[in-house]
């Protein structure tokens, strides 16, 4: 079977993401994951949802490029990549993965700075005197 694409997004993250049937490894930017995360378990276990709740952890090969953002915004457009290229794999995935809000791209974004205020809604300190 051949390569299925799929791009997740989160914040200012992108991730493209190819996933093939193989052995279950994770090339993420050229390394694996461990190495891509480091020490951050919990993001690990986000990232890995997907394939955990659909049981393909060790039967789905993932190859994916994540660019913009940090860290953590990234391997959240990664886990929205997984799912909807598993969505692509297999419809029947679908109805496992929705439930879990896995198919759902978050939509929050840093607001713009306004003129007149320091930040997006912080105003400058008000002086009666």
């Amino acid at each position: 079977m051949a390569k299925i694409y799929a791009t997740g997004k989160r914040k200012s993250s992108i991730a493209k993401v190819w996933i093939k049937p193989g052995s279950g490894k994770m090339s993420i930017n050229g390394v694996s994951l461990d190495e891509w995360l480091g020490g951050h378990e919990a993001i690990k276990k986000r990232v890995l949802q997907p394939l955990f709740l659909t049981k393909q952890l060790g039967s789905i090969d993932v190859i994916a490029v994540t660019l913009g953002g940090g860290y953590s915004a990234q391997a959240d457009a990664l886990r929205h990549g997984i799912s909807k290229a598993l969505c692509l794999y297999d419809n029947d995935f679908r109805n496992t993965l929705k439930p879990y809000g896995l198919l759902t791209r978050d939509s929050r974004v840093v607001e713009r700075k306004k003129y007149g205020k320091k930040k997006a809604r912080r105003s400058p300190q008000f002086s009666k005197r």
